[in-house]
C-alpha cells in the first residue's frame, strides 16, 4: 500500500537526519514536541556555526532591497535609538542559519523539511508530493507561531514578510533596550523565535554583515522563485503564488529529496480566501502536477497550527487564469 511505503520512508528519512548535519529547515515557532527534539536542535544549532564561519554572507539583491526599505521604516519608528543599518543587519541575521547554512542567497521560497507528522500528508495518500509544509520562507514562518496569520505566499513575499517581521523585531530589541538590557541581551530577545540563534551564532553573523556588509546577488526574486499568479476557486478570482519547488531560486538544499526528513511538497497554489467566515490558506495541488489521479486541496484557518488544523478533500473547480491551467 502507498502508505505503509511513505510512512517506512519517512522513518528512514528521520534515521538519515539524525546521522547527518543537514541544514535548518524550521523556525522556533515550530511545534515544541517535535521540531524540538534534541536531534532536530543539535542540527540547527551545528548549521548555525556553520552559517557564521560561512566565507562570505550572499543575499538576494531584490530581498535585499524590501529588507532594507522596511528595516529603515522600522528604525524610524523605533522607541529606541536603532539606525537602519543596524536594524536591517538584526531582522536578516538568521536567516543563513535557519535556511542557508552554507552562506548562500536565503531562498525566498525555502520549505521546512523536519515535521514528519502524518497530519501534514494527504490522509488519502494519493501522491507522495501532497504534503503541508508548516515552516516558509526565509523567516520560517510556522503556522505554530509566527506564520500563524500567514499564506505560504505571503511568508515567501520577501516585501510582506519584511514590512511585518522587521518592526516585529525591531520592537522587541528596543523593548528590551528601554527595560534596561544590554544591547547583545536586547538582540538574543529579538532572535528567541528562531532556534538557530541559541547559540550566539546569529550575533557573530549580525556583526560580519553590520561591519562587512552583505554580497547582493541576483536572480533572486521577492518570491524565490515562485510565480504570482490569479485563480479562481469557488468562484472567486484572487491573486495566487504557483510554488515548483524543482524553480527555487537562492539555497536550494531543501528542495532536493535527501534534504530534510519529510518529503517535498509536488508544485501547488497558494491562495486566501474566506471560509465559513474565517480567513483560510488553500493549497492546490492540480492531478497534473501531483501526480494523483483527482486535484486536492488542502485549507488551513489562520490561528491554526497545521499539524492537527489541516482540512483535506479532493479539489475541483479551480482555474489558473493566467496559464489557463486546470478547469477553465
Amino acid at each position: 500500500m502507498r502508505r505503509k511505503g511513505r510512512k517506512a520512508a519517512l522513518i528512514a528519512a528521520v534515521v538519515s537526519a539524525v546521522m547527518i548535519a543537514g541544514p535548518a529547515a524550521t523556525a522556533t515557532a515550530d511545534d515544541p514536541g517535535t521540531s524540538a527534539a534534541p536531534s532536530v536542535a543539535e542540527i540547527k544549532l551545528d548549521n548555525a556555526a556553520r552559517a557564521a564561519a560561512a566565507p562570505t554572507m550572499y543575499f538576494g539583491a531584490k530581498p535585499l532591497s524590501d529588507v532594507t526599505t522596511a528595516a529603515t521604516a522600522a528604525a524610524n519608528a523605533a522607541s529606541c535609538a536603532i539606525t537602519p543599518k543596524y536594524a536591517t543587519a538584526l531582522v536578516i541575521a538568521m536567516t543563513w542559519p535557519e535556511v542557508s547554512p552554507s552562506g548562500e542567497a536565503p531562498s525566498p521560497m525555502t520549505l521546512s523539511r523536519y515535521d514528519t507528522q502524518s497530519s501534514l500528508g494527504d490522509p488519502q495518500d494519493r501522491a507522495d508530493g501532497l504534503w503541508f509544509h508548516p515552516g516558509i520562507g526565509m523567516w520560517q514562518l510556522d503556522s505554530a507561531g509566527l506564520g500563524t496569520t500567514f499564506t505560504a505566499m505571503e511568508a515567501m513575499d520577501t516585501e510582506t514578510a519584511a514590512n511585518r517581521m522587521a518592526p516585529f523585531i525591531v520592537n522587541k530589541y528596543c523593548g528590551r533596550i528601554n527595560a534596561g538590557a544590554t544591547a547583545p541581551s536586547a538582540r538574543a530577545s529579538a532572535w528567541a523565535d528562531w532556534v538557530a540563534c541559541r547559540s550566539g551564532a546569529c550575533d557573530t553573523i549580525f556583526w560580519r554583515i553590520y561591519n562587512n556588509g552583505v554580497t547582493p546577488v541576483q536572480g533572486v526574486g521577492r518570491y524565490g522563485g515562485g510565480e504570482a499568479r490569479e485563480c479562481r476557486f469557488n468562484g472567486v478570482t484572487q491573486a495566487c503564488l504557483y510554488v515548483d519547488p524543482a524553480q527555487a531560486e537562492g539555497a536550494d538544499w531543501w528542495a532536493r529529496p535527501g534534504g530534510g526528513r519529510s518529503p517535498v511538497a509536488a508544485p501547488f497554489y497558494v491562495f486566501k480566501q474566506q471560509v465559513n467566515g474565517k480567513t483560510t490558506e488553500v493549497r492546490y495541488w492540480l492531478r497534473a502536477d501531483s501526480g494523483a489521479g483527482t486535484d486536492v486541496v488542502a485549507t488551513r484557518a489562520f490561528g491554526t497550527n497545521a499539524r492537527g488544523g489541516l482540512v483535506w478533500r479532493t479539489g475541483s473547480g479551480f482555474c489558473d487564469l493566467t496559464t489557463g491551467t486546470g478547469s477553465c
